[in-house]
């Protein structure tokens, strides 16, 4: 078993020969892009300001999905060496600009969540990750991995196809797992924050990504009314999937529940209730425990 993740072997045929047709994570990447509404965001951002509580967009973003992924387990799901897996926790890799506001200086490690875990919850995590990582980026597990492959002329060519083999074949520590941004449920950036457009970013074939969330500055799109048309002041966010890990109808049925959740953001405030929370259907009932 890997150190991350529980392998499947009650799924779909289909779901499971996916992995032999389309061996490569970058054979099986969509796209879209998703529109959320920016007002009722906007509105409940600046409603918590004057209660004295800063709620950023991200926040809001994570928190939502958070919240699907307790409602949409399969969203969790990777592979690797053409076998599906149920990933055994939430982490969230995010790319943070460093101290100085250079924008060509970043760095990139992990935060973890949990099914139960409230909008305020997901928000403090947010601050504290960037924080430690924008003043002292060099110490993060991953700055420090980097640190030790470069340490020593052509130790890096040897150690990243060495890691490469290992986590093919279910060996990879849990502590090099934990150092890797590439081995997360969700990679999101927030490019508004750079004042630029969102993007459908490639999702990496090393590591277990399955999602890539890239969030853009915000645009007017149109919007039926009756006879009318409104123009909708929405926040465009670039989606790319692995298609192995759901079927078109699940990722659609999910991320209407994302932008559901964020017409609402109140909704966040409150953990699920406990009979909402649901684990992958392929996960046998005696291993449970591994996701609890």
């Amino acid at each position: 078993m890997r150190a991350d993740g529980l392998k499947l072997k009650n799924i779909d045929p289909m779901d499971k020969i996916a992995g032999y047709i389309m061996k490569k994570r970058y054979d099986t990447l969509n796209s879209c892009t998703i529109d959320i509404p920016l007002d009722p965001m906007d509105e409940y951002i600046r409603r918590k300001h004057k209660e004295g509580v800063d709620i950023s967009h991200m926040a809001l973003i994570l928190s939502a999905y958070v919240r699907v992924l307790s409602e949409f387990p399969q969203l969790n799901r990777f592979f690797v060496n053409k076998r599906p897996y149920a990933r055994t926790e939430i982490c969230v890799a995010m790319v943070v600009l460093k101290a100085g506001g250079d924008y060509g200086a970043e760095t990139m490690s992990k935060m973890y969540f949990k099914r139960e875990n409230t909008l305020f919850d997901v928000n403090n995590t947010i601050n504290n990750y960037v924080t430690e990582n924008r003043n002292a980026p060099d110490n993060n597990s991953t700055e420090k991995l980097i640190k030790v492959l470069l340490s020593i002329p052509g130790l890096l060519n040897v150690g990243v196809g060495l890691f490469k083999w290992m986590d093919k074949h279910g060996l990879l520590p849990k502590s090099i797992i934990d150092a890797s941004p590439f081995h997360n449920s969700l990679v999101v950036t927030n490019l508004a924050s750079i004042r630029t457009t969102h993007i459908n970013h490639h999702l990496y074939d090393f590591g277990t990504s399955s999602i890539f969330l890239a969030m853009g500055i915000s645009h007017y799109i149109p919007l039926n009314k009756g006879k009318e048309i409104e123009n909708i002041k929405t926040m465009p966010i670039g989606v790319v999937m692995d298609e192995r890990i759901a079927n078109g109808s699940y990722f659609a049925r999910a991320f209407r529940r994302m932008t559901q959740l964020l017409k609402d953001p109140a909704l966040l405030e409150t953990a699920p209730n406990p009979e909402d929370i649901k684990y992958d259907p392929a996960i046998p009932e005696k291993k449970l425990y591994k996701f609890k």
